[in-house]
């Protein structure tokens, strides 16, 4: 697919456009539109966000799981020392921000970080290269980019907010959970204000998860997409910079959805008196 080939604005949507696919009159088939996708409704799977998330989980463990049963004893290679540096900062990490003790919160942190790092780094492979592959293999549409995806971040952001409000249960008792929902911070007499407020903050931390990683990274591939329709002397000029910078945002993006969901489930650790 080249820019030639489309408008401007048929370019950017076709760019933007999922690989979705489900149920419509007894039939499965794909959608080749935004307005075809939306009437599949809610049971539509994105295939493209699925099958690039999985793929890359796959790539995940299996790359750590192999240095994992290499580990030598003496002089390191070069993936155990990588490896051993990414879990050295994530256990950093994890002490800095948690206070309490759980064997789930490392794991946890270094499986999101590593993941949402994968995702993102998916937005440095050329915008045209991927769904050009796709349009030869007979398909009209593919995102490579999970976490441009908002129903992949909201999906992940969801999964930290039932493990917020498990652990906040599990360590205070659903009596204390409950408590903290009504009862904090202006106490009894408070009620409706309290549940007001602890409700919002409750359900602002997956909202701010989901909708953060999502917005930078929706940008950071719209920036692309627009360099792209751009001749091809200025996309070079524009692009390996943008590109370089992008490495930045891949990363820190993936650091702070991590750092995030170690303080939320620090929190879920700690105690109101």
């Amino acid at each position: 697919m080249t820019s030639e080939a489309l408008t401007s604005s048929d370019y950017i949507r076709h760019h933007l456009q999922n690989l979705t696919c489900g149920f419509q009159e007894g039939h499965f088939h794909c959608a080749h539109n935004a307005e075809e996708a939306k009437a599949m409704g809610f049971c539509a799977l994105n295939i493209d966000t699925l099958g690039v998330s999985l793929i890359l989980g796959l790539v995940f463990l299996f790359f750590f799981h192999r240095v994992a049963k290499s580990v030598a004893q003496g002089v390191p290679g070069g993936s155990q020392n990588f490896i051993e540096w990414v879990i050295e900062f994530i256990d950093n990490s994890v002490r800095g921000s948690f206070s309490g003790r759980s064997a789930l919160v490392a794991p946890l942190a270094l499986t999101v970080f590593i993941w949402i790092f994968l995702m993102n780094l998916m937005d440095l492979i050329p915008v045209d290269y991927i769904p050009f592959v796709a349009e030869q293999m007979g398909v009209g549409h593919f995102k490579v980019v999970p976490s441009t995806d908002p129903n992949a971040t909201i999906g992940m952001a969801i999964g930290v907010f039932f493990l917020v409000v498990f652990y906040s249960v599990k360590i205070k008792g659903l009596g204390g959970f409950i408590g903290e929902l009504t009862l904090q911070p202006f106490g009894k007499f408070g009620l409706p204000v309290n549940i007001f407020l602890e409700g919002v903050n409750l359900i602002a931390k997956p909202i701010s998860l989901a909708l953060r990683l999502f917005g930078n990274m929706y940008a950071g591939e719209m920036i692309f997409i627009l360099i792209a329709l751009l001749p091809w002397y200025v996309q070079w000029t524009l692009s390996l910079p943008w590109a370089i910078f992008h490495i930045l945002i891949v990363t820190l993006q993936a650091f702070i959805f991590m750092t995030l969901t170690i303080v939320y489930l620090d929190m879920a650790h700690q105690e109101h008196h």
